[in-house]
Formats: structure tokens, C-alpha cells, sequence
């Protein structure tokens, strides 16, 4: 995606405090975004903040944190979003989900692809 194209998305952000975000929220948001909506998921350094010994985040954030990733991630890998990143400054990226159209087999929701992956 271009940045002519990332620049119309509105997206929505949140203050880059804290993790505020979990993975039953972001399921949620994959399950009734609307294609072309786009949502922050986290705001930091994903790597280093998902790595224990920085110490950037609390342990059960961090677990949370790396969970919504992995969801994220699986998400992506299920062809439901797309994953953009948005460079602000040093350890400072946003990191976006962007919805897309839904698998056209009407047995593909989202709830029956996380119970394909669980068993």
C-alpha cells in the first residue's frame, strides 16, 4: 500500500501508554470491521517489547501483547486482514490491521476458523 493510499484510511489510534488491546478485542474487530477499516493494534517496538528482559512492559502484558500478535499474524496468514506498519520515530512504530473483504464461503466466519485452528 502506498502512502497516497495509508494517508485516506482512517485509523483508529490509541494514546501509546500502554497495551490496550487483547486478543478477544482484536478478534472482535476482525470479526465486524467493515473491508478498508483499519484499526491499531499496538503502538511501540513489537519485537523489543515482546522480549522479556526489556522490561518495557509488564510480564502479563507482554504475554497479552504476544498473543495479540500471534492472532494478528494468523489473522493475516487467513487472508481476513492486511498488517501495515507505520514508522513515527526511533522504537516508536504503529501497527495496523487492515480489514479485508471476507472470505466469500459463507462457512468461513471468523468463529469457524478459530475452532479449525483449536482442533
Amino acid at each position: 500500500m502506498s502512502d497516497r493510499q495509508t494517508d485516506m484510511i482512517t485509523v483508529v489510534q490509541f494514546p501509546p501508554h500502554k497495551l490496550r488491546l487483547t486478543e478477544t478485542e482484536l478478534c472482535g474487530w476482525i470479526g465486524q470491521a467493515a473491508p478498508g477499516e483499519a484499526l491499531e493494534y499496538y503502538r511501540g517496538f513489537l519485537a523489543l517489547d515482546t522480549f522479556s528482559q526489556a522490561k518495557r512492559l509488564t510480564e502479563r502484558e507482554r504475554a497479552e501483547l504476544m498473543r495479540v500478535a500471534r492472532r494478528a499474524w494468523w489473522a493475516s496468514e487467513q487472508k481476513l486482514i492486511h498488517l501495515v506498519q507505520r514508522r513515527h520515530g526511533a522504537d516508536d512504530y504503529s501497527y495496523l490491521a487492515i480489514a479485508r473483504s471476507k472470505p466469500k464461503q459463507a462457512s468461513a466466519s471468523l468463529s469457524s476458523l478459530l475452532l479449525a485452528e483449536v482442533a
